[in-house]
């Protein structure tokens, strides 16, 4: 059974950095490219970076380029997300997903984490 689970969300101030972790299962990581999205109160969920299997290629939102970092371990079937110079748009519940193809939808037979949340305030 497909599983992720997002760790590393918290209270922030604007400016400040967070590194957010995904823990994947029940497919083979190193085969599938790799996604991170975020969904705000009231708003539909966006995709915010993505990674192919062998992190050879990236690819971010514009309203993240710059700040936001991804990347995995495949040892440790794990993808991160680095963010930095933090916003309070970027405030939201933060997912991971993964697709065969790094042109993909990345909703892996409709499973998805509990998500982690980031608040950016003061």
């Amino acid at each position: 059974q497909v599983q992720f689970v997002e760790s590393g969300g918290g209270l922030v101030q604007p400016g400040g950095s967070l590194r957010l972790s995904c823990a994947a299962s029940g497919f083979t990581f190193s085969g599938y490219a790799m996604s991170w999205h975020r969904q705000a109160p009231g708003k539909e969920r966006e995709l915010v970076a993505k990674i192919t299997s062998g992190g050879g290629m990236k690819n971010y939102a514009d309203s993240v380029k710059g700040r936001f970092t991804i990347s995995r371990d495949n040892a440790k079937n794990t993808v991160y997300l680095q963010m930095n110079s933090l916003k309070p748009e970027d405030t939201a519940v933060y997912y991971c997903n993964a697709d065969q193809t790094y042109y993909g939808v990345f909703n892996l037979r409709g499973y998805w984490g509990q998500g982690t949340q980031v608040t950016v305030s003061s």
